[in-house]
């Protein structure tokens, strides 16, 4: 598989694999076929599997970790902290210093791993500097317990100063042919920096595979019946950019979650996509876009009409939403 280098020094496949699913939000899943999803992604060449304690919470680590020791020497580990569940199950954003090392600890034993490859702040809490956050990660690198540290959904000033602070190797953010917030200034502003970008949801959470036409596709506990863009009408309104997706995929002879996928890896060698499945037939059709090379036509054609075509609805819910780009 093609290898890129997030910031200056962690190298990893092009594809990687977003393991939330596996536990968390998308309805149940097949425990074994997750795993043999991880291990057949493993086979493939697949080196960054991306998790957090939110996912579950705590049971996604513990499948991520459990699953991949075998092969830990082959793999690089992507877990967050900071989208904290409280005991009454509510959520809160804590970026604590106090927190950061607690949260650390934890992660490190549910992982059954030494070190954390690559360690992200999920969300930014604004209550505090992020100063204080980074500076809390940066002295987990000098006790041995990270090696990279990253931040998820942060705004381009949060970034400068955090890397300021202590070297950010990624920032993770929602990016797809539906998401393009990033390209205004957060994708200018690490390549300016020289740090690397890992795009989640490249694939529109499922919607870009041409698999969700209507919301009676989504189990009644997935969440992403709460979320805008899969809203009654939302949802129709979308199929618009679904359908001139398909039309390009027809052309090129891929499916559409391949040329989608191919798109966002074409936006440039610092970006890694981790598009997150459940099943191994989804997975060899993910990483085949890894070798899928799109004319400048083609690209031209799809960020046409990703321009044309207004996304109808919030990527989030409404409280979620807050947390984004801070």
């Amino acid at each position: 598989m093609q290898q890129r280098t997030l910031g200056d020094a962690l190298d990893v496949a092009a594809v990687g694999l977003g393991c939330m699913g596996m536990s968390f939000a998308y309805g149940a899943a097949d425990e074994h076929e997750a795993r043999a999803t991880m291990r057949a992604a493993v086979d493939a060449g697949v080196t960054l599997f991306d998790t957090a304690d939110a996912y579950g919470p705590y049971t996604n680590e513990v499948l991520v970790g459990s699953t991949l020791q075998p092969v830990r020497d082959r793999v690089i580990i992507a877990t967050k902290f900071g989208n904290r569940t409280m005991p009454d199950g509510t959520r809160t954003i804590d970026g604590r210093p106090e927190y950061v090392r607690e949260a650390c600890d934890a992660s490190l034993q549910r992982l059954g791993v030494d070190v954390i490859d690559l360690y992200y702040q999920h969300r930014v809490d604004s209550s505090l500097p992020i100063e204080e956050t980074v500076g809390a990660m940066g002295s987990l690198v000098a006790a041995g317990k990270v090696r990279f540290l990253g931040l998820s959904e942060a705004a381009a000033d949060t970034i400068r100063r955090a890397h300021a602070t202590h070297p950010i190797t990624a920032v993770q953010s929602e990016y797809s042919l539906w998401t393009r917030d990033v390209e205004a200034s957060v994708l200018p502003l690490v390549r300016e920096l020289g740090i690397g970008f890992v795009a989640y949801s490249p694939l529109g959470r499922g919607f870009l595979t041409g698999a969700i036409r209507d919301r009676d596709a989504l189990a009644e506990d997935d969440s992403r019946r709460r979320h805008p863009r899969f809203a009654e009408g939302n949802l129709e309104h979308n199929l618009a950019l679904l359908e001139s997706l398909e039309d390009i995929a027809s052309d090129v002879g891929a499916t559409p979650a391949q040329v989608a996928l191919a798109w966002v890896l074409a936006q440039g060698e610092d970006i890694v996509a981790i598009p997150g499945t459940t099943k191994r037939s989804h997975l060899r059709q993910n990483l085949d876009a890894a070798a899928l090379n799109l004319s400048a036509q083609n690209l031209d054609a799809l960020r046409a009409s990703a321009e044309a075509h207004d996304v109808a609805g919030e990527r989030y819910p409404k409280p979620m939403m807050a947390h984004l780009e801070r």
